[in-house]
């Protein structure tokens, strides 16, 4: 098994442990989940299923932030 896998967030390559999930690049991109829609291969993934949902060599992922203001 590889030491990481490469995933592309945003459009940019980022590398990642083989059993990282959805949850664990939130948190290694330092991004609260409540503050992001997460979409994994162009399907929306719900909040309660980002701990679950394992990343694979390839995916892509985008991440939309939601930005408060007044």
């Amino acid at each position: 098994m590889p030491d990481t896998i490469a995933v592309i967030v945003n459009g940019e390559t980022r590398e990642v442990t083989p059993d990282a999930t959805l949850e664990d690049l939130l948190d290694l991109l330092e991004l609260d989940s409540r503050a992001v829609v997460v979409e994994l291969n162009r399907d929306i993934v719900r909040r309660p299923a980002l701990g679950e949902t394992r990343l694979a060599d390839g995916d892509k992922v985008e991440l939309v932030h939601f930005v408060g203001g007044g």
